[in-house]
């Protein structure tokens, strides 16, 4: 197994795992499905937060990550997207791109990875816990796909310490 970045020729692999999930899950609301030519756009904009892992030249997995929230106040926030082939699951694929992963967003001055996650998703909600992210929020009924609504839980990982240099008092009583 391999995790690269992305190439806009990944895009059509990239759509071959996403896009029957958007269609046949509630593990993304998203009820649009992607196409490669803007897939390809999207690598090309995130550069090396968009990462693959491939397996015998295959792609098997995808992970990026973009801004959490607009405006300045985030810019050291990061939300992130991570997706396995079904037959990939298990292999240690997912752990290989969400640590590649945050070596790309620290690298990039990301403090902190958000995972917003469909709360029916207790693959997801098990993956990120086991991978040192905390859940910080759980949001009923906010989403909404094929007749169901669907509860979004937010969990955030702290990849560094504070990328201004000053202590974090954010966990300190007082």
């Amino acid at each position: 197994m391999t995790v690269r970045q992305a190439i806009a020729a990944d895009a059509g692999a990239i759509c071959a795992i996403l896009n029957p999930m958007i269609r046949n899950s509630t593990i993304t609301f998203t009820t649009r499905e992607r196409d490669p030519d803007e897939v390809a756009a999207d690598i090309r904009a995130r550069g090396p937060a968009f990462l693959v892992a491939e397996s015998a030249g295959v792609v098997r997995g995808f992970a990026s990550f973009g801004p959490f929230r607009a405006g300045p106040g985030y810019v050291r926030t990061a939300e992130h997207s991570i997706h396995l082939a079904s037959g990939a699951r298990g292999q240690g694929m997912g752990r290989a791109l969400i640590a590649a992963l945050q070596q790309a967003a620290i690298a990039q001055g990301i403090h902190v990875l958000v995972a917003a996650i469909s709360g029916g998703n207790a693959a997801a909600i098990a993956f990120h816990d086991a991978v040192g992210f905390e859940r910080v929020g759980h949001m009923p009924q906010v989403g909404f796909k094929a007749g169901e609504l669907l509860d979004l839980v937010l969990m955030q990982k702290i990849l560094c310490p504070r990328p201004d240099g000053a202590p974090d008092t954010a966990a300190q009583p007082g």
